[in-house]
């Protein structure tokens, strides 16, 4: 037996319950693995409360690093005693889980475990988002809003390292602070200042050529008034509630604009993309490029104040479930 995080019912944090399962012997194609480390992200509450419908009862979590335990008898390239990670959810808040070895990427020897578990959903989140729903180059200057999240750090990292001009959102002086040492050339505190007659400054009137949002309701419409003509809206994400329907003759009348929802498993859509992305991902945190702060640690039994402080918006950088 094991101890896991179950709920039975949607709703708030309080649903957050230990309990404990069995786990197996991992059959053909899967792994046994033995969590070191389980990354929070804010697709975890969305499963909690039921805006995203799964099966119940629930074990939530989406990303896990830890060390193989056993594999089953066609794995040949997932050896007993490895350390990996994976995406692969809902189902990570429990110690030990059966994976399939498809999912497993091993972590390279200068990357903690806790860095690989909150980093992998974030960072190739980030690593999509710049590299192909819209390929960032030189010259591009973009708005990212949450910039002191979890995803914001690392897109402020990596966008300044592809020469763009980042521009950013948050909600505190010290969110704000954060940011800054994180890549952005400029942050907007929100709660202080109208974002879009500060982009607008800023930009000179020219605007952005992207919006990165992870905001959802609170951002929306406001921010395609910073985007230049044909110039596109990203929303990935939506922290303070979902957008609310709209007319599309919106994108017409603020400059023939485009706008996208990805997701991150439509993305990663093969081993050969997967293991590409994360490569590319681990080689920039490995020298350095992208620094992965873990700011928050709790453990297991303790996902449900892990929740309460990702909703509050109390927490910075990452976090993460030690078993």
């Amino acid at each position: 037996m094991v101890t896991a995080i179950r709920v039975h019912t949607p709703g708030g944090p309080d649903v957050l319950t230990p309990e404990e399962v069995e786990v197996g012997q991992p059959g053909p194609g899967e792994v046994l693995v033995r969590h070191t480390a389980i990354g929070v992200n804010f697709i975890d509450t969305y499963f909690r409360s039921g805006l995203y419908k799964t099966a119940l009862p629930l074990t939530p979590g989406n990303e896990a690093a830890g060390v193989v335990e056993a594999v089953g008898n066609d794995v040949a390239d997932i050896a007993v005693g490895q350390r990996v990670v994976y995406m692969h959810g809902p189902g990570t808040y429990v110690q030990k889980r059966l994976v399939p070895a498809e999912k497993l990427i091993p972590i390279p020897d200068n990357i903690p475990d806790e860095v690989a578990a909150a980093v992998l959903l974030k960072g190739l989140t980030a690593q999509y988002l710049l590299r192909r729903t819209f390929k960032v180059e030189a010259g591009h200057t973009l708005l990212i809003h949450a910039a002191a999240g979890g995803v914001g750090l690392i897109l402020g990292q990596w966008a300044k390292h592809l020469h763009a001009t980042v521009i950013g959102t948050a909600g505190s002086a010290e969110k704000v602070e954060l940011a800054l040492k994180n890549g952005y050339d400029h942050v907007i505190n929100y709660a202080e200042e109208d974002f879009v007659a500060r982009v607008l400054d800023l930009t000179h009137g020219r605007k952005v050529d992207v919006v990165y949002d992870s905001v959802g309701k609170d951002t929306f419409p406001a921010s395609l008034d910073v985007i230049k003509p044909l110039g596109l809206f990203v929303t990935f994400g939506q922290s303070s509630g979902p957008i609310p329907p709209v007319d599309l003759s919106i994108l017409n009348a603020k400059g023939s604009l485009y706008v996208t929802r990805p997701s991150l498993f439509a993305y990663m859509n093969s081993r050969d993309v997967l293991l590409a992305a994360a490569g590319e991902l681990f080689d920039l945190i490995g020298r350095g490029v992208i620094t992965v702060a873990v700011n928050q640690r709790f453990p297991l039994t303790e996902a449900r104040a892990a929740h309460e402080a990702l909703e509050s918006r109390a927490t910075t950088g990452t976090t993460v479930l030690i078993p």
